[in-house]
């Protein structure tokens, strides 16, 4: 994983926990790797993946069975989806909207774009 310098470590790492719920490679009410298991993967310290546990779990996104592991709520997919349009509505679009000013970017080659981005990526 590239981390990215102007986001915490936890959470692009809460990120990237939430994006396999959402895609359904780890569905809700599985266990999702441990903490050692995800640090490993991620090449982390496990007290960086423990605070993105943490993170998680406030959010309700994801739950800790004592002695067995972390586990995808059942409501997690939307519970992820919510927040993550707040974030992207309250911080991502205000500067996309004035890069798109700035730049003169018509909304008519940003749909067309999005069209051809979806079109190749889900398809």
């Amino acid at each position: 994983m590239d981390f990215r310098d102007k986001q915490a470590i936890y959470l692009q790492i809460a990120d990237y926990v939430c994006e396999k719920i959402v895609l359904g490679q780890w569905p809700p009410g599985d266990r999702i790797p441990s903490v050692r298991d995800l640090g490993i993967e991620l090449e982390v310290n496990p007290n960086t993946v423990v605070r993105t546990y943490d993170f998680l779990q406030q959010k309700s996104i994801i739950f800790n069975k004592r002695g067995i592991g972390y586990f995808a709520a059942d409501d997690a997919p939307d519970r992820i989806v919510a927040y993550r349009r707040e974030q992207f509505l309250e911080t991502e679009l205000p500067a996309f909207f004035r890069t798109l000013y700035l730049l003169n970017i018509d909304m008519k080659e940003i749909e067309q774009r999005y069209e051809s981005f979806v079109k190749a990526a889900f398809t």
